[in-house]
């Protein structure tokens, strides 16, 4: 499909594919979506590492990958991504992808997170004289405050500020991110764009067919109640809690059982409060093999830390939404997720300090009856057609790329967020 007008169009963050999960699918959307559009799109990304922290395999540092000029740059990458640690992975990206050639740039578009690497790319911007858009995935800042009260928390909600204040637009994924970062970070209202995350996988109904082999290949019997929790095991995920709600399903004799599928910083710390306890852990799966699992769980879980209300829309829920399968939330009552879980209708809330409730919720979801369980998948399934569309977030995307565009003179850029 042939551009309206074509745009030399440059992002830069440090996720990308073959990333599975995060923002990697996001940004690797975008710009292979807008290449095929007719778009000269450069991408200036990282290194595959993510959620293992650890770089996988050995990609070519510059390549053309369905359209997209990708140019990779090498840089720092820490077992457990926190403080001092986080900040340098951030920086070493920022400033070596001020080396990397951005091909001259109309629209020129950061990723954020990592806001770090975007403040210092924002510098390179304006010596060059080109405007740019930052697209938020989380709120940076806010995370930060929600698990720590320091000097550094405070010096990155500052730094937050300045960043998107001084950009000539700000992407945002969800009303709420608009509505904090407008009054809490004092950027104009007018500048905020909101266009959802999409879903990245095709609407499916799970087959007996297509569950009974995958169930068989890991050990799930028919009368097991599986729950899977998918993508990155981190801090802010608060899986502690589910390993504690498997210990209680274990002395009750229930029927549920909990996988965690893929990987992150906290998963071996994990593995080893789990010794002993029905726990399964699944490495990163292909996207064809991750589908299929997903479609032949009998719940899906996403799991929070109490207190997570406004930094972050989970990237798994677009996922989830589109297999058909109910899903459970372990949530504050008052964050986005929850919101985001009522507006699909996609299953229940429990509290996320409360493992009791969740093995509950988990046997309710199990006893109730087959129409109900599916009314919950195919709710969540029409939330994604009508609002989870990739068209609709492209041309958004696109049309905002275009229409801040001056013929001559670079202008814009949109960063977004994990």
């Amino acid at each position: 499909m042939a551009a309206r007008h074509a745009t030399r169009i440059t992002v830069v963050g440090l996720n990308y594919a073959p990333e599975p999960t995060g923002i990697a699918p996001y940004t690797t959307g975008i710009c292979e979506a807008l290449s095929a559009r007719g778009h000269d799109v450069t991408a200036v990304t990282g290194l595959p590492h993510y959620p293992q922290w650890k770089i996988q395999g050995s990609e070519p540092r510059t390549e053309v990958r369905n359209g997209v000029a990708l140019r990779r740059v090498r840089h720092y990458v820490p077992k457990r991504p926190f403080g001092l640690r986080r900040v340098r992975l951030e920086v070493s990206f920022g400033i070596r992808s001020l080396f990397r050639s951005w091909n001259k740039p109309e629209s020129l578009v950061f990723v954020s997170p990592a806001l770090l690497s975007t403040l210092i790319g924002t510098i390179k911007a304006r010596v060059l004289g080109i405007s740019y858009s930052v697209w938020v995935q989380d709120i940076y800042s806010l995370g930060i405050k929600q698990v720590s009260t320091s000097r550094l928390a405070q010096l990155l909600s500052r730094v937050e500020r300045s960043v998107l204040k001084n950009a000539d637009q700000v992407v945002v994924i969800h009303d709420r991110f608009r509505r904090y970062i407008s009054t809490e970070l004092d950027v104009p209202h007018s500048r905020i764009r909101v266009v959802r995350n999409w879903s990245h996988v095709a609407p499916q109904v799970p087959t007996k067919n297509a569950t009974r082999s995958v169930r068989e290949s890991y050990g799930w019997k028919d009368n097991d109640v599986v729950v899977v929790h998918a993508g990155n095991m981190g801090a802010k995920q608060g899986l502690i809690n589910v390993i504690d709600a498997s210990r209680i399903a274990a002395e009750r004799g229930s029927a549920v059982r909990f996988a965690f599928v893929g990987d992150g910083n906290m998963r071996e710390m994990l593995e080893q409060d789990a010794v002993g306890v029905n726990v399964q852990f699944i490495d990163p799966l292909p996207v064809e093999q991750f589908d299929t699992l997903l479609a032949s769980a009998d719940v899906l879980l996403v799991s929070e830390v109490p207190g997570l209300t406004e930094m972050s829309v989970p990237s798994k829920l677009t996922t989830y939404f589109a297999t058909g399968v109910p899903v459970l939330a372990s949530v504050s009552a008052s964050s986005v997720t929850a919101d985001e879980m009522v507006a699909a209708g996609a299953g229940p809330r429990v509290d996320p300090d409360d493992p009791k409730a969740l093995v509950d919720a988990a046997e309710w979801l199990a006893r109730t009856d087959t129409d109900a369980r599916a009314r919950f998948g195919l709710s969540a399934q029409r939330y994604c057609r009508s609002v989870l569309s990739d068209h609709t977030a492209i041309d958004s995307l696109e049309n905002l790329l275009i229409s801040s565009r001056t013929p001559g003179n670079p202008v814009i850029g949109i960063p977004v967020t994990r």
